[in-house]
């Protein structure tokens, strides 16, 4: 029997790297290895290669594997020098520290205009306002910058070989070699994902004086489909004739959407360190509130996105506070009815990017001396995270994007509580797709698609676990409680 062709997807996120070696034709898993990341919004990008080395030589190393792409974690800021090594350490999608500059570059150019520059508004997630942070509290940082790139870029650059120079003629020739998606670009705040071209007027405005935009290299942006190098034999491919081939990649979010073979009308509620509700539509999303970020997907359409700062490390501040497990946890919440009879946690634990409250903070709300008890307490932490999930389908439903169906993944998901209450709050049905890792599972499906060289991607199968529903009345009373919740979060 012919042995498969097998490809490799690599999930660099915020918490760890994980490389899952797939069968190219029919998306089964052979191997699988991960590594963690350090913890904190920002990180020496270093750590990524080692995670990456470590996480492949678990999977059983990468030599025979013919395709690899790379999804990644959005936003984070990486900046190199003309040599081509690091300038200072990446800033990550969670670092709150340029909210004033969110703030100013915002003011400055107007909510309108960013948002249809850009498809997204600025808050302290994206990119261009964390090059604005440090080109006002470290001009000499900025003035080295010669490329600008971001966490999955600048790892499938080293997976193709290049790394830092010896000289700066060398560094910008390597340089010349950063690649990335449409997905990706489209969440840096200086890339436009109608036109698919960058707009260095408006990373100029976060520059300043420090340096020229247009000298700064930028990931030349490909199409979902197109070959970008070939990964570095001592890495991968090694005896695969001709090599190992990378794919562009994509950010974590338009990859997780491609793992579950999303189409329009779908929407992934995702929770993990952050929550994510995306949704696939076939036309650009204009939020003139600033609340939906107008992002890119794999495939030509687009992900109307609006995510929160907290999702599961709101459950997990719950098991901390009550001394719990995560299943008595749930169990708690269980004693508990509809409104934890009148409590409610306002969960912005870290800030909060929807809404946009960078320097808010979590709270309790309405407890008293009768109430306030552990099975209350547990229901209202399980109430917070999907009252804040169903801020963010609010938010897609108020321009129109279409909503058909709700799949629940991340590791927010496996909890008993957030999938038997979350049809009543979320007012609908929710599929739980198998536990699996789809980042690494869309970035292998790109890699499968780029060596397969057709014009449509193969389609590989999904499994659903089991579906969640509500009565109508329990849907009525998940409206209640959402209406407690929104009154208190103001």
């Amino acid at each position: 029997m012919a042995q498969p062709v097998l490809v490799a997807g690599v999930d660099t996120s915020t918490q760890s790297c994980k490389v899952r070696v797939t069968d190219a034709a029919t998306g089964r898993q052979v191997r699988l290895g991960t590594a963690t990341h350090p913890d904190g919004t920002h990180v020496n990008p270093d750590a990524w290669w080692t995670a990456f080395c470590t996480a492949a030589q678990k999977a059983g190393e990468l030599d025979d594997v013919a395709a690899l792409s790379v999804g990644g974690q959005q936003h984070g800021m990486v900046l190199l020098d003309d040599h081509g090594r690091v300038i200072r350490d990446a800033l990550l999608w969670n670092d709150e520290r340029s909210a004033p500059q969110a703030q100013e570059l915002t003011k400055r150019l107007g909510l309108h205009e960013w948002i249809h520059r850009v498809g997204t508004p600025l808050i302290a997630s994206i990119t261009i306002t964390k090059v604005a942070w440090v080109a006002e509290n470290e001009p000499d940082n900025a003035r080295k910058i010669a490329a600008i790139c971001l966490p999955h870029d600048w790892l499938t650059w080293r997976i193709a070989g290049y790394g830092p120079c010896k000289s700066a003629e060398e560094g910008k020739k390597a340089l010349s070699h950063l690649y990335t998606d449409r997905s990706d670009a489209s969440g840096t705040g200086y890339f436009n994902p109608v036109t698919n071209q960058y707009d260095r007027d408006c990373l100029q405005l976060a520059l300043g004086s420090t340096n020229d935009a247009n000298a700064i290299i930028l990931p030349r942006v490909l199409s979902a489909r197109e070959t970008c190098e070939k990964a570095d034999p001592h890495i991968a491919g090694s005896a695969i004739e001709g090599g190992c081939i990378l794919g562009p990649g994509g950010g974590d979010n338009a990859t997780a959407s491609f793992g579950l073979s999303m189409k329009p009308g779908d929407v992934s509620i995702s929770l993990g360190t952050s929550g994510v509700a995306a949704a696939i539509s076939q036309s650009e999303a204009y939020d003139e509130t600033g609340a939906i970020n107008g992002f890119a997907d794999l495939t030509g359409h687009f992900i109307p996105l609006a995510c929160t700062i907290n999702a599961s490390r709101i459950i997990d501040a719950g098991c901390h506070l009550l001394g719990t497990s995560y299943d008595e946890f749930a169990d708690l919440a269980f004693k508990s009815v509809p409104g934890a009879h009148g409590i409610t946690l306002i969960p912005f634990f870290d800030g909060e990017r929807t809404p946009n409250r960078p320097t808010a903070s979590a709270r309790l709300e309405g407890m008293t001396l009768e109430n306030t008890t552990r099975e209350n307490c547990a229901r209202a932490f399980v109430e917070a995270l999907l009252c804040s999930q169903r801020d963010c389908l609010e938010d897609l439903r108020r321009l129109g994007v279409p909503i058909h169906r709700l799949l629940l993944i991340g590791g927010g998901a496996k909890s008993p509580a957030v999938r038997r209450l979350g049809p009543s709050i979320w007012g609908m049905s929710i599929d739980v797709p198998h536990t699996d890792e789809y980042v690494a599972i869309g970035a292998a499906r790109q890699a499968a698609w780029v060596l397969s060289g057709k014009d449509e991607p193969p389609a590989w199968p999904i499994s659903i676990d089991e579906t969640y529903s509500a009565t109508a009345d329990e849907i009525a009373t998940g409206q209640r409680v959402y209406e407690q919740y929104d009154r208190h979060r103001g």
